[in-house]
């Protein structure tokens, strides 16, 4: 890392909010610089008694960072990389892998996260493959212990080869799903070499575009298989950090069999996995299913299966992933305050984060840009953090719940939970009773609350 890639960014510096009478004269030095700068984040400020650092556990992506070219169905790549050749030589891939630990040192984000064919070209062959991935797993090592950073979490590419166009582990090929077990064999082990706190699968063709040539259970049945191959090699090889799914409900394919975090923890339930993954949740996933984000991310935690989240966001009334940086306030917030609630990620997922699997416009493609979109991320999540915490602190949501859900705790309410009422003790009550009042859930005057909240003049 002798060479300096990110020459125009000397590092991202810590703009704190407090003191905003110089707002104005920061933001007009900031626009002249072209110098990101945060403006909420700060890594040793502590919220709810811990750092902001422990809270959000921040990664960036190997793949949008450095391998995405910006290109679209329309136009050419615009991205500017001036340390990388466009090659698939392993000089090429180290350079690239320098480039970007300078950019996690200057960008102060601990994590990262990669797919092994992101990381190191795939080979003729795959002892090939191997052999290239090697070498550059122990360059990132040496990389790591420099820099410090930690590894989040790895994963295989099994989408974008040919052989992969029917799916990996469910393809009606066997030879493509044997190419998937040696794939998945090997980035599992160097995930674990890394030091890796989890590891993904992410189906990216587990599904099916059409019935017509497709036996469903079948394919289910193939991938189920391949999971609890998955975990009995994590287990060989005494790899103990946290095994994921990432939940999507279509694209590539018209149907994946992970559409979102319901249906993923059914087919965990039925095939026997549900003690072995967690899941990973993609704010754009969720879009892409219909719900809200926080929705995924309460169905997971409800069923102790949150694992970890992939940062960024949609665009409204599009129907495939934009991957955009996630700058929205009231996401973000939500995001945290489901998180908080849980007892964050401390207690939800010690092997979780918030990885920014997100890509800059094609628009914004210079290197500067990168620290733009990432401190943009950043600094929306710290917002998100504080305004959850604010929340939390207010006490108003929380007395508001417990209140409409009083009934349940009285006798009554305890013991039909607890399976000590039948069916006809309950209508007897409910004859015994008559009608009961209604309370209204009074949802404009909560979402009035979370404003007066953000808002408040001295928040």
């Amino acid at each position: 890392m002798n060479q300096e890639h990110f020459s125009t960014v000397s590092h991202v510096q810590f703009i704190g909010d407090t003191a905003t009478q110089r707002a104005g004269a920061r933001c007009a030095e900031l626009t002249k610089s072209s110098q990101p700068a945060f403006h909420h984040y700060d890594a040793s400020a502590h919220v709810e008694g811990r750092p902001m650092r422990d809270h959000l556990r921040f990664a960036a992506c190997y793949w949008h960072t450095m391998r995405n070219g910006l290109a679209d169905p329309f136009g050419a790549p615009t991205a500017k990389t001036p340390w990388d050749d466009g090659s698939d030589s392993i000089d090429n891939a180290t350079r690239r892998a320098d480039a970007f630990f300078e950019f996690l040192a200057k960008c102060q984000i601990d994590r990262w996260c990669f797919h092994d064919r992101d990381l190191a070209p795939e080979g003729e062959t795959i002892a090939q493959s191997e052999r290239n991935l090697d070498a550059l797993v122990a360059h990132a090592a040496s990389l790591q212990s420099a820099t410090g950073k930690r590894l989040l979490w790895g994963t295989a590419n099994l989408f974008s080869h040919p052989r992969y166009m029917h799916g990996a582990a469910t393809s009606p090929q066997t030879g493509a799903f044997l190419h998937a077990c040696a794939q998945v064999r090997k980035a599992m082990e160097v995930t674990h070499a890394l030091g890796g706190e989890g590891y993904v699968f992410w189906g990216g063709r587990e599904g099916y575009d059409t019935l017509l040539n497709t036996d469903l259970a079948r394919e289910r049945e193939q991938l189920a298989r391949f999971l609890h191959m998955a975990v009995e090699h994590a287990r060989a090889i005494g790899f103990n950090g946290v095994l994921l799914i990432e939940p999507k409900p279509h694209e590539p394919t018209t149907h994946q069999y992970d559409s979102d975090s319901e249906a993923t923890l059914n087919f965990l339930r039925e095939f026997g996995l549900m003690g072995s993954f967690k899941l990973n949740i993609e704010t754009n996933h969720a879009t892409l299913a219909g719900h809200a984000m926080e929705h995924e991310l309460a169905v997971a935690i409800a069923a102790n299966s949150l694992g970890s989240v992939d940062a960024n966001m949609g665009t409204a009334g599009l129907g495939w992933d934009t991957d955009r940086f996630p700058t929205d306030a009231y996401l973000t917030t939500r995001i945290m305050l489901a998180i908080l609630n849980a007892g964050g990620f401390e207690q939800v997922s010690p092997h979780g984060g918030l990885n920014f699997d997100a890509k800059r416009r094609r628009e914004s493609f210079e290197p500067v840009d990168l620290f733009h979109a990432h401190v943009a991320g950043m600094d929306a999540f710290a917002i998100g953090l504080k305004a959850a915490a604010r929340i939390r602190a207010d006490g108003r949501l929380r007395e508001f719940v417990s209140a409409r859900y009083a009934s349940w705790e009285m006798t009554l309410g305890k013991e039909i939970r607890a399976g000590q009422r039948t069916l006809e003790q309950c209508a007897q009550e409910a004859q015994r009773i008559g009608e009961t009042p209604i309370a209204s859930g009074r949802q404009e005057m909560l979402e009035a609350i979370i404003n007066d909240i953000l808002f408040a003049r001295d928040g």
